[in-house]
């Protein structure tokens, strides 16, 4: 089998590059190793926030479906279920689809936009059923429709953890409260004020000591952080809950991008370990592309806009597309994301990115 264009992950990069490429007549294939394809779209209930260019006013799962409409429009080949293993030399893609055999697809043009993975956090007693990660909360919630906690402590205030204490208490669950080891909130201020006027308390410059509880969860013992990161002795306290929900920090899932031997550069503000890539998306290696969280840290509208240049970068290398024409509308989104990078993460993101697109000259 030949494609044109396959794209692994379906999440907002993903879809956005096969639909933006299928939208030129390019042949697309979308792999997700998910039953569904949407990645974070579904998780996210709260409406998007900036211009009208990033769908502010729209809830997630409400642009997913669109996308989702709009792929089955263009008649996109999906594959889902579906763990792509090898990318080799000659553009041949490895992968298994549950209950099948091995198969191979070639490809002119590669997309890796496998997403992120959230960080773990250990402390005594972490491994208890009722300790989990904020994304396994959400998908508890948003897709299985289950309430995966009554009385919830979050740590981390970054954006994750912001946002899905908000929707953990619009489920019905209790939020006691969110603690931060910085000694100030990490996320961004308007998902902030959302869970003060619900009255969560944020406690800044504290860490969680212990998850307590037979066999599960039933309290958690935090405790004040020192300036210099010291836990301040005699400042413990144990606070009743059945929850503790992870949220400090996510990382690029690269392990395809290792495995293929792509060149990586460690930028902090991105998240860590990124492929090299240019201003295009394209890799060291020609005709392989990376968008989304795999390319550094951000938001789903940041992941979209990538994954839109990458499919009009793959058309107008193909020919479905005029050059130019392609040039000056990839220089629209250039500018849509560097707004978007503008704000209380923009400097260090802006900066990070910048790092990347050198390290490649």
């Amino acid at each position: 089998m030949n494609k044109e264009f396959v794209v692994i992950g379906a999440g907002p990069a993903g879809l956005c590059a096969a639909l933006e490429a299928s939208k030129y007549g390019v042949n697309v294939l979308l792999i997700d190793e998910n039953d569904r394809p949407g990645g974070q779209l579904f998780l996210q209930t709260h409406k998007f926030f900036g211009s009208r260019q990033h769908m502010a006013g729209i809830r997630g799962f409400q642009i997913g479906n669109d996308l989702l409409e709009k792929a089955e429009e263009y008649g996109i080949e999906l594959l889902l279920n579906t763990v792509v293993w090898g990318i080799f030399p000659d553009m041949r893609i490895a992968y298994n689809t549950e209950g099948e055999k091995k198969s191979f697809v070639f490809a002119e043009n590669i997309l890796i936009a496998t997403g992120a993975l959230e960080k773990a956090l250990y402390f005594k007693g972490w491994t208890k059923p009722g300790v989990m990660g904020a994304g396994a909360a959400q998908h508890m919630m948003h897709v299985h429709r289950v309430l995966p906690g009554k009385r919830v402590l979050v740590v981390g205030s970054g954006n994750v953890g912001l946002i899905v204490s908000y929707q953990l208490a619009q489920a019905g669950a209790q939020v006691v409260g969110v603690i931060e080891y910085l000694p100030k909130v990490g996320g961004y201020q308007v998902h902030a004020g959302k869970i003060r006027r619900l009255k969560i308390p944020i406690l800044t410059s504290f860490t969680i000591r212990e998850a307590k509880g037979t066999p599960a969860v039933q309290s958690a013992v935090i405790a004040k952080v020192a300036r210099d990161g010291s836990v301040v002795q005699g400042s413990e306290l144990e606070v009743s809950c059945d929850l503790i929900c992870l949220a400090v920090g996510l990382r690029p899932f690269d392990e395809l991008c290792r495995a293929i031997g792509l060149n990586m550069v460690y930028v902090e503000s991105l998240g860590g370990f990124i492929p090299k890539h240019n201003r295009d998306m394209e890799t060291v290696f020609k005709g392989i592309y990376i968008a989304g969280d795999v390319a550094g840290i951000e938001e789903a509208n940041t992941a979209m806009d990538e994954g839109r240049i990458v499919g009009m970068e793959v058309a107008a290398k193909l020919g479905k597309i005029d050059r130019a024409a392609a040039e000056t509308l990839k220089s629209e989104i250039r500018e849509r994301l560097s707004h978007l990078r503008i704000g209380t993460f923009g400097d260090d993101r802006a900066q990070g990115k910048s790092i990347i697109l050198q390290s490649l000259q």
